[in-house]
C-alpha cells in the first residue's frame, strides 16, 4: 500500500511561467473514468466546463485570499534574508520560513520596522515577534511580493529596501493573476490554483444553468506542497491548515446530494475540507478549525463526484489526492497524454476535469 508511484518526468518547457492570457481560455483535459474500463480523455478549453455540468449539480470553491507573504529584509548582522510569512499568533508573533538561521537574531524590514526571532517550531518554522501596534499585514501589502512557487521565475528581485517600483513592475501581474476572482478571506500563502480558470462571467453562466456555486474556506499553508520524502506514502505527515464550512454551505452540498446532483470540488483544498467535515455517510457538517487530513490512494471518498484540478508536481500531496480519486495508473496515463499534447503544468498551467 505505501509504495505508491508519485513520480514522473516533465520537460522543463512545459512548466508554465505565466497564466494564460484569458483565465477561462486555459486548456482543459477531461478524464472520464469508466468503471474499470479504459479511461476516456478529451481535450477542451476551460470554458467548455459548462457542457459537463447539469442543473442540480453544485460546484464548491475555496474563497481564501493569498497575501503577499514573501518579503526581503536584513538581519542585524547586515545580511539580506528572504522570509515567507505563514500565520500570525498571540502577542504579534508570526511563524515564518527562512533559508538562513534566524535564532536569536533581529531582522529589519524596508520601512525600518524591526522584529526578533524568539524561537523555532518542530516543523522548522521560525517564530518572530513584532512590537505591539505594528500592522504586519500592512507591512506586507506595501513591501511584500506574492509567494509564487520556486519553479516560477521572475526577472528582477524587488529586494531593495523601499523599491516598490521594481516590485510592482516585475511582479505586478501576479498580484492579480495569482489570485482567484472570488478570493475574499485573507490567509493563504499559496493559491488554490484550480480556481484560477474561473471568471465572474463563467460563474454566472454556471448559476444560470442551475448549478449551485458553494463557497467554503481553507487557508493553504506551506505544508500542502512540502514534498513527500517518506519511503511509504502513508508515513508522510500533513501540517494542519485552518478551514471553515458554514451551515449554509453544508446544507447546500447535502441538498445537492439528496436530490441526485453531483458535487464538483474545485481543487484539492476543497476536497480535503469537505472530506474532513463529513461523516461516514458523506453528510457534510458545519465546521471551523484545523485539519491535517492526508488523502492518498486507498482512501474512500464520501462527498465528491467530480474534481477540477491542475497538473501537480511529482511527490506532492495534491498528486497523491488526485491519484486516490482517479487511480494512480489512470492519472499517470493522463499526464503522459497531457505532456504529449504540450499542456502547461503546475500553478499557472492548464486544468483537468476528472469525472
Amino acid at each position: 500500500m505505501g509504495r505508491i508511484k508519485l513520480d514522473y518526468s516533465l520537460p522543463e518547457e512545459l512548466i508554465a511561467q505565466s497564466p494564460s492570457q484569458e483565465r477561462e481560455n486555459s486548456r482543459l483535459l477531461v478524464l472520464s473514468r469508466n468503471g474499470g474500463g479504459e479511461p476516456m480523455i478529451e481535450h477542451k478549453r476551460f470554458s467548455d466546463i459548462l457542457n459537463y455540468v447539469r442543473p442540480g449539480d453544485c460546484i464548491v470553491i475555496n474563497n481564501t485570499k493569498v497575501f503577499p507573504a514573501k518579503i526581503f529584509c536584513n538581519k542585524d548582522t547586515g545580511g539580506r534574508v528572504e522570509l515567507l510569512f505563514l500565520k500570525s499568533g498571540l502577542n504579534n508573533r508570526w511563524t515564518v520560513l527562512s533559508r538562513r538561521d534566524l535564532l536569536g537574531r533581529s531582522v529589519v524590514f524596508p520601512d525600518t520596522t524591526g522584529a526578533k526571532c524568539v524561537g523555532r517550531t518542530g516543523n522548522g518554522e521560525y517564530i518572530i515577534e513584532f512590537r505591539d501596534g505594528v500592522d504586519v499585514f500592512a507591512l506586507l501589502e506595501k513591501y511584500g511580493i506574492m509567494p509564487l512557487p520556486p519553479y516560477i521565475h521572475r526577472d528582477g528581485s524587488g529586494e531593495q529596501s523601499g523599491n516598490a517600483g521594481v516590485r510592482d513592475e516585475v511582479h505586478g501581474t501576479d498580484f492579480e493573476r495569482y489570485q482567484t476572482v472570488y478570493a475574499d478571506v485573507t490567509g493563504s500563502v499559496a493559491c488554490p490554483t484550480a480556481g484560477l480558470h474561473f471568471t465572474h462571467d463563467l460563474l454566472g453562466q454556471l448559476e444560470k444553468k442551475g448549478v449551485e456555486v458553494v463557497r467554503i474556506l481553507l487557508h493553504i499553508g506551506w505544508g500542502t506542497f512540502r514534498p513527500i520524502r517518506t519511503e511509504n506514502v502513508h508515513e508522510h505527515k500533513m501540517l494542519p491548515e485552518y478551514f471553515e464550512v458554514s451551515e449554509g454551505a453544508a446544507e447546500r452540498v447535502n441538498l445537492c446530494r439528496r436530490k441526485g446532483g453531483r458535487v464538483f470540488g474545485v481543487g484539492t483544498s476543497v476536497v480535503r475540507s469537505l472530506e474532513a467535515s463529513s461523516d461516514e455517510d458523506g453528510c457534510v457538517r458545519a465546521f471551523s478549525g484545523e485539519t491535517d487530513l492526508f488523502i492518498y490512494p486507498g482512501y474512500r471518498f464520501k462527498t465528491i463526484d467530480a474534481l477540477i484540478t491542475n497538473f501537480h508536481l511529482p511527490m506532492t500531496t495534491p498528486l497523491a489526492l488526485v491519484s486516490a480519486f482517479a487511480g494512480a495508473e489512470i492519472i499517470f496515463h493522463s499526464y503522459r497524454e497531457a505532456i504529449k499534447n504540450k499542456y502547461r503544468f503546475y500553478s499557472y498551467g492548464d486544468a483537468m476535469l476528472i469525472l
